[in-house]
């Protein structure tokens, strides 16, 4: 299958669900990284710089699966969802022929994640499902499906890391915490998860057959009866 990324900033896919596309690469699908806006904004170098350097790590760590990304330069911190934002989201969509899209939750922390999200569900329209990415830590995030990253998750370590420009180990620490605790939820708690929400909309209803596969169900063992495991 084909699976479309998107995320706002050039180190957002990384930290968000690169686990995730790298299982995905793994099985075999055919992935898409699209970065919204030119990242100036987000460090202490001149912008021109920046934008450059940013362009530099993104490309480095999407190397790391083989693929290179598709950079809409759009300015950093200041995403509108407008007629220019829709339209080249929408020609994205319809250039990767995606199966599904992977991007920011609506509610996230950052405006350019949030406007990123208003206007992909516009461009996406019956052209894909959408997926939204965990929050960062988490916040006022409900799941709906977990994709298991454990096997892929030093890979993810190495690709947020290599945006050197933006202090990534903090970033690292952020991810073992956040994908630590979504295994754990699932009762695996020595691995390592990526979580998601997915809302229904005509005419998609199902999308766990296009994500790789969640934690493996583990069982739980009723003590007070000493009976066998009940469920997972």
């Amino acid at each position: 299958m084909k699976l479309l990324a998107i995320g706002a900033h050039p180190d957002d896919l990384e930290i968000y669900m690169f686990g995730t596309l790298a299982a995905a690469c793994a099985r075999g699908d055919e992935v898409h990284l699209v970065v919204a806006t030119d990242g100036a904004g987000g460090g202490a170098l001149p912008p021109a710089e920046l934008r450059r350097v940013r362009r530099e790590e993104a490309t480095a760590a999407a190397a790391t699966l083989g693929t290179t990304p598709t950079f809409l330069d759009f300015p950093d911190g200041a995403l509108v969802a407008d007629a220019r934002l829709v339209d080249a989201l929408t020609q994205v969509v319809r250039d990767s022929a995606a199966d599904l899209v992977l991007t920011h939750a609506p509610n996230d922390y950052h405006r350019d994640h949030r406007v990123l999200s208003d206007a992909i569900r516009i461009a996406a329209s019956f052209a894909a499902p959408i997926a939204w990415a965990d929050t960062l830590m988490g916040t006022g995030f409900l799941p709906t499906h977990l994709v298991d990253v454990s096997s892929h998750f030093e890979a993810k370590r190495r690709a947020i890391r290599a945006h050197a420009s933006q202090e990534p180990e903090r970033f690292v620490a952020m991810a073992e915490q956040l994908n630590g605790f979504r295994s754990a939820q699932a009762n695996a708690p020595a691995g390592f998860a990526e979580a998601y929400r997915f809302e229904p909309s005509y005419p998609f209803v199902d999308i766990r057959d296009l994500l790789p596969p969640p934690p493996k169900v583990r069982p739980v063992t009723d003590r007070r009866r000493g009976t066998p495991p009940v469920g997972g």
